[in-house]
């Protein structure tokens, strides 16, 4: 297969794949969308996609507070400006509402009949001062906590793409520019995604030039030699040209995940290639002709390199089975790409091998001797009960540890808490109740006839209370407002009625029920008034504190609200997301459920053994174990992004297992004795495992730099699996070899045979 006529043809495909994808390139698009981390095939998720149909979507809003850089926050100048903002920003397409506290109007039910009043007046100074004096009320909500800014509440058009989300909140901010105004903070769905995809994009051009740099640095420490760093750089570039390639002729975006696709593709590349290059240099050292030399290496390495990133790349297809969009996206992808590159050094390697001119180097042996291996094995064989022990000791710490670990995710916690993003979310927590959407859907009872009943009113009224409490805001809108509002008309517009009505003020303003709910621009109520929505803010919590929120609230509902009267179900996009941090456990047991089954197939295939397929699982499950021990030592919680690190691990640690397995049953099938094949397996295998796991780590290293928590976490948490997969290749799976003695003479007969 690898003889140098047909490597010839093999280079001569790659080149002609290569050049037609430059000749027709796809196209580049990017994308962050929050719904990608909703868990699919999920009730929860049918259910808000039917509120939504009803309702409306839950965040598409843009929240921007303005302080007033002049001085007081009411001074009419400043409130001049803030008015022209909101006219133009209103005039904008895809601008549906604009609210602010210039805007708001309160209901007086007068000698005839309703009318509106706005709550504040500027006109002059006069009415200003008269005006201003109730805004107390307002305070956290239009108005923040402190007083010193106003916030502008901007709903656009429902479904915005995200080409049209993003010249809508740049022209938004080219209006509050031209007033010579800059916002105190922005949150909100269509500034978060241009933000997150400008971060994804520097983030992107920044590790893959990082990672290329890594390359030609390793290379060059490792080899020496001229034709060993240019030719695994040729041949990686065009391996990860052809995955992206793939990916976006397949109209996949690069999104978060993609940030570290990069270099997961070239460090995994590079791992592969250095098996063939450190053992060329071996086989031409020996003074084998160096075509016969080309040859033979691919011949014996093509299968157990092959098997390595075959188990890494279905690390990462197994997120498939996981009920997250994006995760199962980056699974595939991911998995696909280090497939094709593969593909490609395969490919181009062999041929563009033959046509150069290869000088053989001494980097291999500098960098780590068989000697200092061989010194390695005898000293594990004399401590092997201590090593025993350590591991055992140090993994039952870590699973102890790890039962410590609480589940928690945030709406952003892929963002750094100094991010500008995170600090204005921050802010409105602070200062305005909060930034995630809160949804709860409301549906009558049996015993009710709409939910404007009274007594079903009764009961809101004590379910908005609980949610106040347990969430330390008010920011509610729901058919309550609709009551109190009117409340608050029939004494002429006073803030202080803006209260829940005795049972002879309710009666008095029935006749207004109907024209105030018709009159809102805001959907709260369908179906005849069967059904309707609290909805409103709060701050992120985490999923943590939410779910417990979320439980307490429901425990309030069960022994407090009757079914009969009212029923209930939280819903909403902050829900769904908080739910899929809460599956992580089920999530990461499925991914890690596929893997262990593919690692295990495979070594039975190769040695036809389950007690074998059982211990090279052992040394690859500690990297996991420990992984756990480490997150509880630097903080780190369980969350989606954390969680499938494991999965992905396993899939990368396994490798070198799979390595110092094949060599050992080649050297059993020579007739050695099991101590022997092990200790020459140490010694010859060893030096590409060192090399690979520096590599790998130093790889994924760099990853520990990005801004992106999915990403950050990815590279540290992968770089110490892999130091720890190291440590249990070397000095725990000979040691677990040993009592195998008599099923591996059992083996190496068959094998000889």
């Amino acid at each position: 297969m690898f003889h140098k006529s047909i490597s010839y043809i093999f280079l001569g495909i790659g080149i002609l794949i290569t050049v037609l994808i430059l000749i027709f390139p796809p196209k580049i698009s990017f994308n962050y969308d929050f719904e990608q981390f909703f868990p699919q095939s999920n009730e929860d998720l049918e259910f808000y996609e039917e509120y939504k149909k009803k309702f409306e979507n839950d965040n598409d809003y843009l929240l921007i507070a303005l302080e007033n850089p002049g001085g007081d926050l009411l001074e009419k100048r400043f409130l001049d400006s803030i008015w022209s903002i909101q006219i133009k920003i209103k005039d904008l397409e895809g601008v549906d509402t604009v609210i602010s506290i210039l805007n708001i109007e309160k209901p007086i039910i007068g000698l005839f009949g309703l009318r509106n009043e706005k709550v504040l007046k500027w006109d002059t100074e006069r009415e200003l001062s008269e005006s201003s004096s109730d805004l107390g009320v307002y305070k956290t909500q239009l108005i923040s906590k402190d007083g010193k800014s106003l916030l502008l509440w901007i709903k656009n058009t429902q479904n915005i793409s995200k080409e049209n989300g993003d010249r809508l909140y740049s022209e938004i901010k080219g209006v509050i520019e031209q007033a010579a105004i800059q916002p105190k903070a922005i949150a909100g769905k269509i500034q978060a995604q241009g933000d997150f995809i400008r971060l994804m994009q520097k983030e992107f051009g920044m590790f893959f030039g990082a990672s290329i740099v890594l390359i030609l640095g390793m290379l060059f420490f490792i080899f020496r030699t001229f034709w060993s760093i240019w030719i695994p750089c040729v041949v990686l570039l065009i391996g990860t040209l052809w995955s992206f390639a793939v990916m976006l002729y397949f109209g996949k975006a690069l999104d978060v995940m993609s940030v570290m696709q990069p270099t997961i593709f070239l460090i995994v590349g590079l791992s592969a290639l250095i098996h063939f290059i450190s053992h060329l240099n071996q086989k031409i050292r020996q003074g084998i002709r160096i075509e016969k030399s080309i040859q033979e290496v691919f011949k014996e390495l093509f299968i157990p390199v092959w098997l390595t990133i075959l188990t890494t790349s279905l690390g990462f297809i197994s997120l498939y089975f996981t009920t997250i969009p994006a995760l199962k996206s980056f699974g595939v992808s991911t998995g696909i790409g280090v497939l094709v590159v593969f593909g490609a050094l395969i490919l181009l390697t062999p041929g563009i091998l033959y046509l150069s001119r290869i000088q053989p180097n001494q980097g291999t042996d500098k960098f780590i001797s068989a000697n200092f291996l061989k010194v390695l094995f005898i000293e594990v064989l004399k401590k092997r009960k201590w090593i025993l022990m350590s591991f055992l000791l140090i993994s039952l710490l870590s699973i102890w540890g790890g039962s410590k670990i609480h589940v928690n995710g945030y709406l952003l916690d892929n963002l750094p808490e100094n991010h500008p993003i995170q600090l204005d979310v921050h802010y409105f927590d602070e200062q305005y109740g909060g930034s995630n959407p809160l949804e709860i859907y409301l549906k009558t009872g049996l015993d009710a006839s709409s939910l404007m009943d009274y007594e079903v009113l009764e009961a809101l009224e004590k379910v908005e209370s609980k949610l106040a409490e347990l969430t330390g805001t008010n920011q509610f809108l729901s058919p309550l407002t609709i009551v109190k509002t009117l409340n608050q008309a029939q004494n002429q517009g006073s803030v202080k009625a803006f209260v829940f009505p005795s049972p002879g003020q309710f009666q008095r303003m029935e006749k207004y029920l109907k024209r105030a709910g018709e009159e809102l621009n805001f959907k709260l109520l369908l179906n005849d008034n069967q059904e309707g929505r609290i909805s409103g803010r709060s701050p992120d919590f985490g999923s943590y504190k939410m779910a417990q929120i979320r439980e307490e609230f429901q425990d309030f509902v069960n022994r407090e609200i009757d079914p009969q009267i009212l029923s209930l179900q939280w819903t909403g996009t902050a829900y769904l997301i908080d739910n899929g941090h809460q599956s992580v456990t089920v999530q990461m047991a499925k991914g890690l459920g596929v893997a262990f089954l593919v690692v295990g197939l495979i070594a039975g295939i190769l040695f036809r053994s389950w007690r074998i397929s059982l211990i090279l699982l052992i040394p690859n499950i500690i990297p996991l174990i420990w992984m756990l021990g480490m997150m509880i030592l630097l903080g780190i919680e369980f969350k989606l992004t954390t969680a499938i690190l494991f999965t992905v691990a396993f899939g990368i640690a396994v490798d070198d297992s799979i390595h110092f397995m094949t060599r050992l049953r080649f050297e059993l099938g020579k007739g050695k004795s099991l101590i022997y094949a092990i200790k020459r397996t140490v010694m010859e295998t060893g030096r590409a495992i060192v090399l690979t796991t520096i590599i790998l780590v130093m790889g994924f290293g760099l990853l520990i730099a990005s801004d992106f928590g999915v990403t950050h976490f990815t590279g540290l948490l992968i770089a110490a699996s892999l130091i720890v997969a190291l440590l249990s290749d070397v000095l725990l799976l000979p040691i677990l070899l040993l009592p195998m003695k008599k099923v591996w003479e059992k083996k190496a007969k068959k094998l000889i045979r």
